[in-house]
C-alpha cells in the first residue's frame, strides 16, 4: 500500500464515520479557550471540564485575571497536573495579552507562542479551534497513532509529525483530522491495548498488517 493510498482510505473513513470532529474542552471565548489548553497538558479534559465553570466566573476576562496573584487562580486549578506552574503560566499569559496584545488572543502562530504556558502545540489548537485556520496540533494521541497507523513512518518529534500530515492532509480538513486522530487514539486506537477489533480504518493501518503477519507466522 502506498502512502496516498493510506492517506485516502484514513480520510476517507473519518469523513464517512467520525462522530465529532470538536475539541472535548468547555469554553466560550479563544481566551477561556486557552486557559483550558494550558490546563489541559499532562491533564485529562474531563479533569479540565470539572475545574473551568467556576474558573471562568471568577475569571471572565484576560483583565480580570492579569491582576490576580498565582495564589488565587491556583485555588481554582489545585485538581488539575502541575497547578503551581499552570497558575503562574495563566497570570502570566493574561497580563501579556494585556501588555502585548491589546487584551485580546492573537491568531498568528509566531504571536501566541510568545505567551507563557503557550508551546507549539497550543499554539495550533488556538488556531485549529479557536480561529479556524488549518492547523495540525501533535499532541500526544496525534503522536503516537500517527505513527503506529503509518501515516508518519516513526516521525522522531511533534513538529516532524506536525509536518508530514500538513503535507499528506488537504489544508481545508487539516483541523478536522487533527481532532479525528485525538479522538480515535483516546478512544479506540489505545497506547497499551489497541482495540484492532473495533478499528474501521485497520484496512490501512501498519500496525495491523504486523499484527495479521505475526500471527500467520506463529500458527
Amino acid at each position: 500500500m502506498t502512502a496516498k493510498e493510506r492517506y485516502e482510505g484514513v480520510i476517507a473513513w473519518f469523513a464517512e464515520n467520525a462522530t465529532s470532529s470538536e475539541t472535548e474542552l468547555h469554553y466560550d471565548t479563544p481566551f477561556h479557550l486557552l486557559i483550558a489548553v494550558i490546563l489541559s497538558a499532562q491533564c485529562t479534559d474531563k479533569r479540565v471540564n470539572v475545574v473551568t465553570p467556576p474558573l471562568f466566573e471568577a475569571f471572565p476576562t484576560p483583565e480580570v485575571m492579569a491582576s490576580s496573584s498565582v495564589d488565587g487562580v491556583f485555588e481554582y486549578i489545585k485538581s488539575v497536573s502541575y497547578p503551581n506552574n499552570k497558575a503562574k503560566s495563566l497570570v502570566g499569559m493574561a497580563q501579556k495579552l494585556i501588555s502585548d496584545f491589546g487584551g485580546e488572543v492573537p491568531s498568528d502562530m509566531d504571536q501566541l507562542i510568545t505567551i507563557p504556558g503557550v508551546g507549539r502545540k497550543t499554539a495550533n489548537v488556538m488556531l485549529a479551534v479557536a480561529f479556524d485556520q488549518p492547523a495540525m496540533p501533535v499532541d500526544t494521541h496525534v503522536f503516537r497513532v500517527s505513527n503506529r497507523i503509518g501515516l508518519t513512518n516513526n516521525s522522531k518529534t511533534p513538529k516532524d509529525t506536525e509536518d508530514v500530515l500538513t503535507k499528506n492532509i488537504p489544508s481545508e480538513i487539516l483541523s478536522k483530522a487533527h481532532h479525528w486522530l485525538i479522538l480515535h487514539g483516546r478512544y479506540v486506537c489505545l497506547a497499551r491495548s489497541p482495540k484492532c477489533e473495533q478499528c474501521g480504518i485497520r484496512d490501512y493501518c501498519k500496525y495491523w498488517e504486523k499484527r495479521l503477519r505475526s500471527e500467520r507466522v506463529n500458527k
